[in-house]
């Protein structure tokens, strides 16, 4: 059965970010909430963690996943960023938007798209994830927790732990979020294009 974390939104509670993270580093998958909506995430080196995913979401090798980092710094170690592109997604940023971009080495193989070698990147905002990516040091592997046979994202950790408590090792419940995800804004190329309208404004685009 998973871990279930009922964590503060505003205040999230440091000892239960700490249970988070450590079953993050064990190579677990966790769900948890984002500025979007609800989310599974793992570590990069996490053994099965993709395959995990991939499982839940019945979703193929092309899927698109996301790495959720912390702040730019982190967010430019993983993709390649040209000086329009870093004004781009810095004006954006934190919030509802993933970004498809070039990866860059320290990407593994096996998570870039396999014909593209993309990959999508955020930084949300929302005060757990935030907080839980700060103790853990690193990204989340992650994908939008949008099951096959739902047509809409969960809104609630309850929800989610009835749903999915035997097949992830953690989840987090911080209250009520959106069922949209995040706005894909792909630039890759020499267009902006936007590739999903979600719950960021592509307007601004």
């Amino acid at each position: 059965m998973a871990r279930y974390l009922d964590i503060h939104p505003v205040d999230p509670q440091p000892r239960l970010i700490a249970q988070a993270t450590a079953i993050l580093r064990d190579g677990g998958l966790i769900a948890y909430p984002t500025d979007s909506c609800y989310a599974l995430g793992c570590l990069l080196d996490a053994p099965d963690g993709l395959e995990r995913i991939r499982r839940l979401r019945q979703v193929g090798k092309d899927h698109h996943f996301t790495l959720v980092c912390a702040d730019f710094s982190q967010l430019s170690q993983f993709v390649v960023v040209s000086n329009p592109v870093f004004r781009m997604v810095k004006s954006a940023t934190p919030g509802p938007y993933t970004f498809i971009l070039p990866a860059t080495r320290e990407v593994p193989r096996r998570m870039a798209h396999p014909k593209k070698h993309t990959v999508g990147v955020r930084i949300p905002d929302h005060r757990v994830t935030r907080a839980l990516l700060e103790e853990v040091g690193e990204p989340l592997v992650s994908s939008t927790l949008l099951l096959p046979d739902l047509e809409d994202p969960p809104t609630e950790g309850w929800i989610v732990n009835d749903l999915l408590g035997t097949q992830v090792d953690a989840v987090i419940d911080a209250g009520d979020v959106g069922t949209e995800p995040t706005t894909v804004v792909d630039l890759t190329g020499g267009d902006v294009v936007i590739a999903r309208e979600g719950a960021g404004d592509a307007s601004r685009f």
